[in-house]
Parts: C-alpha cells; sequence; structure tokens
C-alpha cells in the first residue's frame, strides 16, 4: 500500500526564487490548459494539451520562458487537470462516492503552490535531495522513509512555509491486538466516547478562532492587492495552521491508540456535511475535524490489519438501551443522562450510544431487540 512522508525544508534565497519561477510556470500551464478545454466543445486529450501547452507554447515569446524549469511537474500539472476532469464527470454520472466534485477552477497565486517531480527530476544524495534545475534542498527528516519514493511533491503553503511530500510503498505490519473491539461515539463538548468507558477531549481552538475572526474583519476592510492586506493574509494563514497543526497532533495519537489496541474500530456514520447547515454549530463541529478522523482510523486499520465498520447513521443508538435493547425514542440533545423504566438501568447519553455502536458494529445485538416493549416511556424515564 502506499503512503505519504512529509518533511519541512528550508530553501535559500536562490532556491526561494527558482520555486518562485516553477510554481508560476506549473500555475500557467494549468491554467492554459484549463482555458483551452472551456472554449472546446470537445475536451481534449491529455497528450494533446501538453502538445500545445508546453512543446508549442516554448517556441512562442509569451511563455518561452516554460524552458526554464524541468519539463516533468509541467506534465504532471496537466496530469493533475486530466484527474480533476475525470472526478468531475464521474461525480455527474454518480459514479464517485461522497459529495458532488465541481467543475475545475483556475488556479490562485495566492493559494498554496505545489509542484509534483516523479523518479527522472529528483533523487536522494545522503541528507539532501536533489530537485531538477532547484538544486539539493536539504529537508529535516524527522523519520526515515521506508522505501524509495516514486514521487515528489515540492509544497509552498499560504503560510510561506516549504514542504516535501513523497509517496512511498509500505508493507502492511499486523500486530496482535490487546482488545477485541471497540465503538465510539463522536461528539463536540467530548470528541470520543468509548464503549470501554473512557473518553478523549479534544484541545480547546477558542482563542486562536477568536484572533482568526477578528483578522478576518480586518482583512474585509483592507483594499484589495495593498502590503498590509497581505500582510495579514499570511497572518490568518498562519493562524489556520497552527489550528491544523494541533487537530492533526490529537488525531493521530488518537487514532493511533485506538487502533493498535483493538481488533475492531466501529464508527458511526455522520451526515456533517448536514450538521454544519445548522449555523449555531457549525463552526464548533468544522473545527473538530470528525472526517479526518474516520480517515486515519481507516487508514491505520489497513495498515496495522484491522477490522474498521461503518454503521448507518439510521441507527437508533441514542434511542435505545444498551443493557436490554429497550427502545425509549427521541430526547433532546441537552439530556445528558437517561433511566431506562424497563431494566433501571442510568445510561449516560454518550456512553449508552458507543456501546450500541459496538453492537451494531459486530452484528447481533445478543437478543437485545427481544426483550420487553410492552411499557412506554414517560417523562420521569428522563433525568438531566
Amino acid at each position: 500500500m502506499k503512503a505519504r512522508y512529509q518533511y519541512r525544508f528550508y530553501p535559500t534565497s536562490q532556491q526561494q526564487q527558482s520555486l518562485a519561477q516553477l510554481f508560476g510556470c506549473v500555475r500557467v500551464v494549468y491554467n492554459d490548459a484549463l482555458a483551452i478545454c472551456k472554449q472546446s466543445q470537445k475536451k481534449p486529450k491529455s497528450a494533446e494539451l501538453q502538445k500545445i501547452v508546453i512543446t508549442q507554447a516554448k517556441k512562442t515569446e509569451e511563455r518561452a520562458w516554460l524552458a526554464e524549469v524541468s519539463a516533468i511537474p509541467l506534465q504532471q500539472s496537466v496530469a493533475d487537470l486530466e484527474a480533476a476532469f475525470k472526478n468531475f464527470f464521474e461525480s455527474c454520472k454518480s459514479k464517485r462516492k461522497g459529495r458532488k466534485v465541481g467543475y475545475p477552477k483556475f488556479k490562485k497565486r495566492t493559494n498554496s503552490q505545489s509542484a509534483r517531480l516523479t523518479r527522472g527530476g529528483f533523487s536522494i544524495k545522503g541528507d539532501g535531495v536533489y530537485l531538477a534545475k532547484i538544486g539539493i534542498v536539504k529537508p529535516i527528516w524527522s523519520r526515515e522513509l521506508p522505501s524509495d519514493p516514486s514521487s515528489v511533491t515540492v509544497i509552498k503553503d499560504c503560510a510561506n512555509r516549504y514542504l516535501l511530500s513523497f509517496v512511498v510503498e509500505i508493507q502492511p505490519n499486523r500486530v496482535d491486538a490487546k482488545d477485541q473491539s471497540i465503538g465510539i461515539d463522536l461528539g463536540i463538548k467530548t470528541f470520543a466516547v468509548m464503549s470501554d468507558g473512557t473518553s478523549a477531549q479534544s484541545p480547546s481552538y477558542k482563542k486562536l478562532d477568536r484572533k482568526i475572526r477578528k483578522l478576518q474583519r480586518k482583512l474585509a476592510r483592507q483594499p484589495k492587492d495593498s502590503k498590509r492586506r497581505n500582510k495579514t493574509r499570511i497572518q490568518i494563514a498562519k493562524l489556520h495552521n497552527q489550528i491544523a497543526d494541533t487537530r492533526k497532533d490529537f488525531l493521530h495519537k488518537l487514532s493511533t491508540k485506538v487502533v493498535s489496541e483493538n481488533q475492531t474500530i466501529v464508527l458511526e456514520d455522520l451526515n456533517v456535511s448536514g450538521m454544519v447547515k445548522n449555523r449555531k454549530i457549525a463552526r464548533a463541529i468544522s473545527l473538530q475535524g470528525w472526517r479526518e478522523f474516520r480517515v486515519l482510523c481507516e487508514a491505520k486499520s489497513e495498515k496495522l490489519g484491522r477490522e474498521f465498520v461503518i454503521i448507518s447513521r439510521w441507527e437508533p443508538t441514542s434511542q435505545t438501551c444498551s443493557d436490554c435493547g429497550y427502545k425509549w425514542g427521541k430526547i433532546d440533545l441537552s439530556v445528558r443522562s437517561i433511566l431506562c423504566l424497563n431494566c433501571g438501568t442510568e445510561h449516560d447519553r454518550d456512553e449508552n450510544a458507543s456501546v450500541n455502536i459496538e453492537k451494531v458494529g459486530l452484528g447481533p445485538r445478543h437478543d437485545s431487540k427481544c426483550t420487553s416493549r410492552q411499557s412506554k416511556t414517560t417523562g420521569r424515564s428522563v433525568r438531566q
């Protein structure tokens, strides 16, 4: 299976100029190819686009500077556009899972910049990495590469950080788990409540989020293309990166712990896109990173040979007693503790849901559905 290993590096001033030229050429080739596709009645093939926007363009006075950079990232830029169109067409035909993919857009100078080089455009030499027509850059090797990389992507994010992202082939490492299974209920105040009784609190992003909102109001008042507006934009990008790095560190540590200790991991399929339509909780949900946690758990489960299960979002996990299977129905979100009239057990709302998630994910409900259902719930059965 393939994996990405990412490292930060600090280029010299000369290398920064060369990288800026490379990013600009990649962006221009992509935008030129996209403009041709928009003007054409039928989308040209990738080989035809490469011939027009790279080979023939280098012979013109307007695009002669394309010859000053390596041709490999320019070819990969056209390949990226081809992949974007493929995802768009498959999404239109409902052949692609997930939300609808929009029509490809033009790249902007102020967004994150990237250029991908395949094996012919880079090589690892000792502690450095040679990039074609750029020179040797020295990344901070925080960990060793497990195998020879097939490609490397040079990235400059919105906060002007430079990164090298390698694609390598790794072998699944199957290790025996300490526990058999676990169900996880995701939330806002408490990020994750496990069926074994433990829970995980996410870091607080409120202070950084307030700074971002203050700077965004300042940005809206500043004139476009001004130096002060650009300075404010970079400040906002750095704060966003700080939140993203904090969240990523927390999610990586939690997902590693969960996957390494359990053989079967069960999560609920949450309708996040529908939840964020509620303006009162949209910002809080977006900061949590539920989808990112699910992706990390799924990838690490595949790597360690674990079973990863997603149950339907329509399962009444918060409406059913995890002990006897009695269904009491919908209750308000403010109610955090519930007393079951059928068996007399008092449940914490999130812990009860996590246990039910585990049971549904494992299959049979151990006759919990066959319990008595003659009694009816009343207002007394719910405690706040």
